[in-house]
């Protein structure tokens, strides 16, 4: 049989480490500063620190991330460009970045979402083990998923025929998708740490954008 996949789904990955001690440095001040805020004290003293996710500011101004944000936004043109997109007509620009951190007893999560009017995604896994929360990416085509079959009980996971695909992250792992990817975090159970950078990046035609990455 001659198979031809199109209509892919690319998830870019790479461990990067070097990044790794220099943002949780950098990202303490911004988790004690949430914990620490008005609504999360009352929340915390009301109902525990559970089921919360403590964010920060938006971070795309502070030097301590200038480095990672310039790291980012190459990789993230290199992969719209390598997506067969013609990027030579745009400029991309961080509309969010900003990091979080699941409570530490646990219920930590993120429903399904996809973030509005985006053309980049992605993640840097601060704090993370096997024992934490990780992201699942649902299927992006609606025809998909309204046809969908039984899958084989014998059938690895990560495959054509899932809905859903998960990455379980390392410390320094980097995540970059399509804008469009719906995406989710599963509850995590308060075992171990678990903190990441969140980011999203638009491409807009050049001569129209004001900040570039």
């Amino acid at each position: 049989m001659n198979v031809k996949n199109f209509f892919k789904t690319p998830i870019y990955s790479e461990n990067k480490l070097e990044f790794l001690k220099s943002l949780n440095k950098a990202s303490d001040k911004y988790i004690k500063k949430s914990k620490s805020s008005p609504m999360n004290k009352a929340y915390i003293k009301k109902f525990g620190d559970f089921g919360t996710s403590y964010h920060s500011t938006p971070l795309t101004h502070d030097n301590d991330f200038l480095d990672f944000k310039n790291y980012v936004g190459e990789k993230c043109f290199d992969f719209l460009d390598q997506y067969g997109f013609d990027m030579q007509q745009y400029r991309l620009f961080f509309t969010e970045l900003w990091v979080q951190e699941f409570s530490k007893k646990g219920g930590g999560h993120h429903n399904a979402h996809v973030h509005w009017n985006q053309h980049v995604s992605g993640f840097y896994f601060l704090k993370c083990s096997d024992k934490t929360s990780y992201p699942v990416f649902h299927e992006p085509r609606t025809g998909a998923r309204a046809t969908k079959l039984q899958i084989k009980k014998n059938y690895t996971v990560n495959n054509y025929a899932d809905e859903l695909v998960y990455f379980k992250p390392r410390p320094g792992d980097l995540l970059i998708f399509p804008g469009y990817l719906e995406h989710e975090f599963v509850l995590d159970h308060g075992i171990d740490p678990f903190r990441f950078i969140h980011f999203n990046l638009q491409a807009v035609l050049k001569g129209m954008a004001k900040d570039d990455v």
